[in-house]
């Protein structure tokens, strides 16, 4: 009775906990940041429909989008995209980024390559090559985490109606895998935060054209609950561990 309380436990920590991962991996809101620079420029690829090279390939035409705040722009970054759009001057970053909040002039580029295609000139940019390096590990530490707590969870699944021992260790090991996983990319993303020029990565080629811009840069809700996800997976973890050991112990 006690042993299927503790699973029972041990299963909503960790489909709590893993529910928090992929939010968190599936929403663009690990950085939030604002500035008073002005127009934000970003080159994008259209296609003109119609028209081909010799070789029969869509010739791809390079157009400039762009974004002419009065007052504020406001960033927000995750692993799929980075937007930036207008906001009032009195709205707080985190919440003008809300579900519920989005304006329509929103304008996004993709996130997990990010900074390298929007590099002007060499690629890779000596000015992001420090970004690259802590965006390359992050994005691998994340899809490792999130491989682990959904192995995990199959695991589990699989061990409930066998009741096998060996079933509970492996999930429970990969929860608290994942756990620690998630664990490292939050600190890395903190990391980067303190250490890269955070300043000169929202701004890029802008920057030169502001040199008293004022930016403000804040965790946002996808780092919040990338954190609140890491005690419930480790919970689990060693929860469906002790499950584990009491099975093969009873027997």
């Amino acid at each position: 009775m006690r042993v299927g309380a503790a699973a029972l436990a041990g299963g909503i920590f960790g489909v709590l906990g893993t529910l928090c991962f992929f939010l968190a991996f599936g929403t663009d809101y690990w950085l939030v940041a604002s500035d008073n620079c002005g127009p934000y420029t970003w080159p994008t690829q259209a296609t003109r429909a119609g028209e081909e090279d010799t070789n029969g390939t869509e010739i791809q035409v390079t157009a400039m989008v762009s974004e002419f705040p009065s007052t504020l722009v406001l960033h927000h970054e995750g692993f799929f995209w980075r937007c930036v759009f207008q906001v009032e001057p009195a709205a707080h970053p985190v919440l003008a980024t809300l579900f519920t909040n989005q304006p329509e002039s929103k304008v996004c580029v993709h996130g997990y390559l990010f900074p390298l295609p929007v590099a002007v000139g060499p690629v890779p940019h000596p000015s992001y090559d420090a970004a690259a390096v802590f965006r390359g590990f992050w994005t691998m530490l994340i899809i490792l985490g999130l491989v682990s707590a959904l192995t995990g969870g199959l695991l589990l699944i699989c061990g409930v109606p066998c009741i096998s021992h060996k079933l509970y260790k492996l999930g429970g090991a990969l929860f608290i895998i994942a756990a620690f996983l998630f664990l490292s990319v939050l600190l890395l993303f903190v990391l980067w935060m303190e250490i890269v020029d955070v300043k000169r990565y929202i701004l890029q080629e802008r920057g030169e054209a502001c040199p008293n811009v004022k930016v403000s840069v804040l965790y946002g809700l996808s780092f919040m609950v990338a954190a609140a996800g890491v005690p419930l997976e480790l919970v689990s973890g060693l929860v469906f561990m002790l499950v584990g050991r009491a099975l093969h112990s009873s027997k």
